[in-house]
């Protein structure tokens, strides 16, 4: 996006996402996000919205949380298993869920073949 343009999320600018109420905002979600927040939010998720009034960092374990416009400029720490991921949150990520930002496993880096491989797949060339 250039310097001019200004972000919108379903046709809705920042300043108007912010004035909304939840109920408001799942509106423009998805049938999965909206059903969700239909339903009510756990009280888990309650006090991190309520902390992230108070405070501009927060640990967390509650990956399935929907990102909302009150999170928007915060700093999340997601738990990924081992430990805390470091998220900043930025506008693009209305919507998501918090655990898409803090992947649970490493990329995958194959070497050598191992133990069992055939014949031809344990030929590894010189160059």
């Amino acid at each position: 996006m250039t310097e001019e343009e200004e972000f919108t999320f379903r046709g809705k600018t920042m300043d108007e996402l912010k004035q909304m109420n939840l109920n408001q905002f799942s509106e423009l979600l998805d049938a999965r996000g909206r059903r969700k927040i239909q339903r009510g939010l756990r009280e888990t998720e309650k006090k991190i919205l309520k902390d992230l009034d108070e405070k501009d960092s927060i640990k967390t374990h509650e990956r399935d949380m929907i990102v909302v416009p009150k999170m928007v400029g915060k700093t999340i720490e997601v738990y990924n298993g081992q430990r805390f991921i470091e998220v900043e949150i930025d506008e693009e990520m209305l919507g998501h869920y918090l655990g898409e930002f803090a992947k649970t496993r490493k990329e995958v880096s194959h070497s050598a073949p191992g133990l069992g491989a055939t014949r031809s797949s344990q030929h590894v060339p010189l160059k």
